[in-house]
Parts: structure tokens; C-alpha cells; sequence
């Protein structure tokens, strides 16, 4: 698999990153079954969230065999001081690990958020305490909504982070508001070497309300191999500056998005467009969202 520097924090990332969002509601044999999948294709970056249902338990059980090997990152989305102390720590305990290689602030997407995490007592003061004490190696950000480039672009005005991850799609990228605040973004990371990764990447548009849910993802996703292996395509070589693309919350999509990376080395950038300007019923996933 393609590898890229996660930016001042050095790691040499595996693009595509495992996201264990997938691992939320399955239970230990299907998340087994899946990190292993992962494993086999050269995926070495994990990354988890507290909020995430049970997938730190799924991952858990899998960190004394493998935690030399991967890069850990994990989110926290309390908003406090004090709420973010306890579940970095509660994080590690169900991680089953003593460190951690990236805590991040998790769903940040707005400005009001964006104050109370920065602001005094808030819970950027936890991660920034969890680094000093050797719990974590980095700090970063990330957030999922239409604002969030231009969120995080401001965050990085208030602090060094290390990290971001921010949407970006094929979609996303013709919004011309949404273009321009990703490409102030990108000037901000590239000024502070920060690493960028994004997710949605293979959203297709929001659930209709009458719809079958197939997926666990909150968001209908590409499922045919070719859009999929197109949306990967298209990010990857559009933005080289992109360190990373999290996997979808999904275990069934994650071997259609391994396939998919291995095809982009073939693929231009051109036929990617081309393949995803066919989808009639592409749209932003943050038209509607669940919370």
C-alpha cells in the first residue's frame, strides 16, 4: 500500500486509514475478522473514537500483538476540561494500551464548538496535559460538517495542532464556498506542516427517508467498485497534500476500498471525474445528518 508522511509527526501512513467507526455495533469476530483484513493489506494507521459505541473494545484485545506496528490514534468528544481528562484515560484503559499516538478533538465543526474546546477550561487543556505527561504523542482536530475547513483553518490560528482531519469529496470539492475554504486549509497545513486526512470520501449523498439502511454508515455510500475506486482515485491525486482517507464505517466496504487504492495507482485523475460525474444522485452527506 501507497504510504505518505503524516506531516511533523513523522509516521510513514498507510493512505488509506482504518476507520474503526466500522467496529461501532459488530461483535468480536467480525471486528477480528476485519482488522485482520486491514493488517493483510498494509493498513497501519487505527483510528478510533470514545464515542464510537464499543469499537475501543473491539480494538483492544488486538494491542498487545500489534501495537508496535501501528500508528493509534483515538478522539475524544468531551467538551471539558476535567470530562476530557477521564476519557482520554478510560480510552487508553479500553484500548489496553499506555500511550497513544493521537488524541484528537472529536467533531468540531462549528465555531461555538470551536470556542468551547479552545477556550479556558475547555478540553483542548486535557489533550494539550495528556502530551505533556507522555500519555499521547500529538494532538489534533476534526469535525464533519460544511463549515469544518474553514473551522479548522481557525483552529490552527488558536493552536499548533498536529493534526486535522476534515471531509473532502469529489461533491464537496464542486461547492465553490467549500473549494475555497479546503484551499485555505491546505495553505494553513502546508504553512505548519500540519498532517491533513480527510473522510466521506465515498459518501454518496444523505439516506432517503423511505430508504433501506444497508450499511452501518449514517450516510448512503458508494457500494460498485468502479465509483468507489473513482472517489479514492480522485482525492488521492488531487490533493498529495492529503496524508490519509479513514475507511468508511462500514466492514463490508473495506476490502471495495482496498481494491480502490490499488486501482488509483493506474487511474487518472481525469477518468476519476469522468467515472463520478455519472452518479446522477451525488450530493453532500451534510445536507441532513443524525446528530
Amino acid at each position: 500500500m501507497q504510504t505518505r508522511r503524516l506531516g511533523r509527526i513523522g509516521h510513514d501512513s498507510s493512505v488509506l486509514i482504518y476507520g474503526a467507526a466500522s467496529l461501532s455495533e459488530v461483535d468480536q469476530a467480525r471486528a477480528d475478522i476485519s482488522v485482520q483484513e486491514a493488517l493483510d493489506a498494509g493498513i497501519n494507521h487505527f483510528d478510533v473514537a470514545a464515542d464510537y459505541g464499543d469499537a475501543e473494545l473491539r480494538l483492544g484485545p488486538w494491542m498487545p500483538r500489534i501495537r508496535s506496528q501501528i500508528f493509534l490514534a483515538t478522539k475524544t468528544g468531551c467538551r471539558t476540561d476535567a470530562e476530557a481528562w477521564a476519557g482520554i484515560n478510560r480510552s487508553l484503559e479500553r484500548l489496553q494500551t499506555d500511550h497513544l499516538d493521537l488524541i484528537q478533538l472529536h467533531s468540531v465543526g462549528d465555531l461555538e464548538t470551536l470556542d468551547q474546546v479552545t477556550g479556558n477550561g475547555g478540553a483542548l487543556a486535557a489533550a494539550v496535559r495528556a502530551k505533556e505527561q507522555g500519555l499521547v504523542s500529538a494532538v489534533g482536530i476534526t469535525g464533519h460538517t460544511h463549515a469544518a475547513p474553514s473551522v479548522h483553518t481557525e483552529a490552527l490560528r488558536r493552536f499548533d495542532f498536529d493534526s486535522v482531519l476534515t471531509p473532502m469529496n469529489y461533491q464537496l470539492a464542486k461547492d465553490e464556498v467549500y473549494a475555497a475554504d479546503f484551499s485555505g486549509l491546505l495553505e494553513a497545513v502546508g504553512a505548519r506542516d500540519t498532517a491533513l486526512m480527510t473522510i466521506k470520501t465515498i459518501a454518496r449523498r444523505n439516506w432517503q427517508d423511505d430508504e433501506q439502511h444497508r450499511y452501518d454508515t449514517w450516510y448512503a455510500p458508494f457500494d460498485e467498485q468502479r465509483y468507489i475506486s473513482a472517489a479514492v482515485t480522485w482525492v488521492l491525486k488531487t490533493y498529495p497534500q492529503v496524508t490519509g482517507i479513514a475507511t468508511a464505517g462500514e466492514t463490508r466496504l473495506l476490502r471495495q476500498m482496498i481494491v480502490a487504492e490499488t486501482a488509483s495507482e493506474a487511474m487518472s485523475v481525469q477518468d476519476a471525474a469522468r467515472a463520478l460525474d455519472e452518479v446522477q444522485d451525488y450530493a453532500s452527506p451534510f445536507i441532513s445528518m443524525p446528530f
